[in-house]
């Protein structure tokens, strides 16, 4: 599973998942990515899940590039506990995911089983995502 090393502080607060992801927002070392197109905080359960299905699909051939990491806590406090008390214990890591992320990346394997390899993968998440195609420079005409 996916999550940091050692964080500076142990608890973050929770933020807002607005505007689009400019960063990280294009296939830049495979052949083709999945871009998500809502916001959302994806755990890193889900990250490893979809991992193997699409590296099942490859068997063996190709590489896979996970463009997105959990770096932050989620707490959560027990159930029937009171109000009051502080902050909930850490029990899992999440990425947060903006609009035009990509998110995964597969490069030197044939077109059909990379296309097949993310459209599994695209189940695994709670969000709606699409293939993108990586965009060669200068061969737009």
């Amino acid at each position: 599973m996916l999550m940091p090393k050692r964080v500076k502080w142990r608890k973050q607060m929770r933020g807002r998942l607005k505007g689009k992801a400019y960063r990280g927002a294009e296939v830049v070392f495979g052949d083709y990515g999945l871009q998500a197109l809502e916001p959302a905080w994806i755990t890193a359960r889900q990250i490893e899940a979809a991992r193997r299905v699409i590296v099942r699909e490859m068997k063996r051939r190709g590489k896979v590039w996970i463009r997105i990491f959990p770096d932050k806590p989620y707490t959560h406090k027990p159930p029937e506990t009171r109000m009051g008390g502080g902050k909930g214990n850490v029990e899992y890591y999440v990425a947060v995911v903006k609009p035009g992320r990509i998110m995964f990346e597969v490069g030197g394997l044939p077109e059909e089983i990379a296309l097949q390899a993310l459209r599994n993968a695209q189940y695994k998440f709670p969000i709606k995502t699409k293939i993108a195609a990586r965009h060669e420079a200068g061969s737009e005409t």
